[in-house]
């Protein structure tokens, strides 16, 4: 499944979910929803975003929050899946696995196509996981992975692409972190 098609089965299905994109994502997902739930982490960091989105759930308690993280940010910080795993949110960490720093030059992941994610988030305390190795699989799960109790950690392997430029996001952060805050009252 491409990167993209992962994307569109989750717009099809985010329902009213804060949706906080990083990396690679940050670049398709304005292309699919521009609602001011979307929130575009570029940090100078990788790794970020799961704790993010735990922030945010445990601050809102009740609204769900989905983290769209890539397979090298998420290797970077894998001691966030052992925090978020100790809360009971609606917390859903979807993770874009290509085996590429694809916005950085492409240069493969360590350990791309030997690490289990799934084997990572189960150890880590994760009771709802889920896999996907193509659209069809994705949409089979989708429905069910992105509703009831958290967390969730969703694997969703996706082809790799070089070349591409880093993403921007299409708004600057105040006015992003400004949107998200009206929009959650």
């Amino acid at each position: 499944m491409t990167h993209r098609d992962a994307l569109e089965v989750l717009a099809a299905r985010r329902g009213e979910q804060v949706v906080v994109t990083t990396m690679g994502s940050v670049a398709l997902w304005p292309q699919l929803s521009d609602l001011p739930l979307d929130f575009h982490y570029l940090p100078s960091s990788m790794g970020q975003g799961v704790p993010l989105g735990l922030g945010l759930c445990l601050a809102r308690p009740g609204r769900g929050v989905v983290v769209l993280c890539g397979d090298g940010g998420l290797l970077m910080n894998l001691g966030c899946l052992v925090t978020a795993a100790q809360y009971s949110v609606p917390l859903y960490v979807l993770l874009i696995d290509n085996g590429l720093y694809e916005v950085t030059g492409g240069q493969p992941v360590a350990g791309a196509g030997r690490t289990d994610f799934a084997a990572l988030a189960r150890a880590s305390g994760f009771a709802r996981v889920y896999e996907a190795l193509d659209r069809a699989a994705w949409e089979a799960v989708a429905e069910t992975a992105l509703a009831g109790t958290g967390p969730v950690f969703v694997w969703l392997k996706v082809e790799g692409e070089r070349g591409k430029p880093t993403p921007s996001a299409p708004r600057p952060m105040a006015e992003q972190i400004a949107r998200l805050q009206e929009a959650l009252g």
